[in-house]
């Protein structure tokens, strides 16, 4: 398996894989909307044998330190458990590091997040109309520069059906 950037002309094959893991277009036309505003900061891909079965998107989130939101996280259904998004995670996380973002938020399941060391208790602090057991944070390179405050989304999210 290769993770890769995401590369021009390939949007309607990434459409297609997010919308058959979400069973529905919602997720898919947010990253039409996040690439569409510039706010598609990291997308990568997971790809075999030349298919596209993996896509993660980082775009900003608002804070009162430089902060991404993982969203959304999305493998073909017919390739979940074969460590595809755990991959794709991890490549998001160590790039988003080496960039200078000091964290990374989402809104998923904790079961699943909290291996990688996202934390909800961490994230309880934060205003968020997403607030709840299921946002959780990340600190990238450290302690959280703060751990409270408001978080504003990309606008694009305000759109999800």
């Amino acid at each position: 398996m290769l993770i890769r950037d995401e590369q021009p002309g390939e949007a309607a094959a990434i459409h297609a894989l997010v919308r058959d893991a979400f069973d529905g277009p919602d997720e898919a036309d947010l990253i039409n909307r996040l690439r569409a505003a510039g706010d598609a900061i990291v997308s990568f891909v997971a790809e075999e044998d030349g298919e596209i079965v993996g896509h993660i998107l980082l775009s900003p989130i608002a804070a009162a330190f430089p902060a991404l939101a993982l969203a959304p996280l999305a493998v073909g259904p017919d390739r979940r458990a074969h460590g595809i998004g755990g991959e794709l995670v991890r490549h998001a996380i160590g790039h988003a590091g080496a960039m200078g973002w000091r964290a990374i938020f989402v809104l998923g399941d904790p079961a699943y997040y909290q291996r990688f060391g996202f934390s909800a208790e961490a994230a309880a602090g934060f205003a968020s109309p997403y607030a709840g057991p299921h946002l959780m944070v990340l600190p990238l390179g450290g302690a959280l520069p703060a751990t409270q405050g408001t978080l504003r989304h990309a606008p694009a999210f305000a759109e999800l059906g």
